[in-house]
């Protein structure tokens, strides 16, 4: 039994997107709880993405992913929501080009960096991050994919 049910929407503007058997496969990886949840994945363009970084960060540019963590209300649900993942896929392309790794190592460490994010994890300050990258580090060589930060 799976415990990750995934609703996945993809900008028909994109071409270049993984599997959806990868991505759960890099969800499945990253996610550290035990109980079913449903998690919703948009994969946007540029202009998408800098808008709701702008909107929810007050960032303006386009980011490579960007986490929506669900908080729930006090209602029993048939199963639990884990939150929203918003990756941009120009972005993943660009920065995995500019840092010449395989983009599938790019996109799979950004999937992990998203739902550690969804399940509580943070980088705010300097020990949240080292714990974050240490978790990303390791679940990444579970896939035999080499540390994204000795780039």
């Amino acid at each position: 039994m799976t415990l990750l049910t995934l609703n996945l929407n993809v900008d028909q503007q994109l071409s270049t997107i993984p599997e959806s058997k990868l991505i759960m496969t890099w969800l499945e990886v990253a996610y550290l709880e035990s109980t079913p949840c449903t998690i919703n994945i948009e994969i946007v363009t540029e202009e998408l993405a800098q808008s709701l970084n702008k909107q929810y960060r007050g960032k303006d540019y386009a980011t490579n992913v960007l986490s929506f963590p669900f908080e729930a209300p006090p209602i029993d649900m048939p199963m639990a929501h884990l939150g929203d993942l918003v990756l941009c896929a120009n972005v993943v392309k660009k920065e995995a080009a500019e840092q010449t790794i395989p983009i599938d190592n790019h996109w799979a460490h950004l999937f992990i960096h998203g739902m550690l994010h969804l399940q509580g994890y943070d980088h705010i300050n300097d020990s949240e991050a080292e714990a974050m990258e240490l978790l990303e580090i390791k679940l990444l060589k579970q896939l035999n994919i080499n540390n994204p930060y000795l780039i």
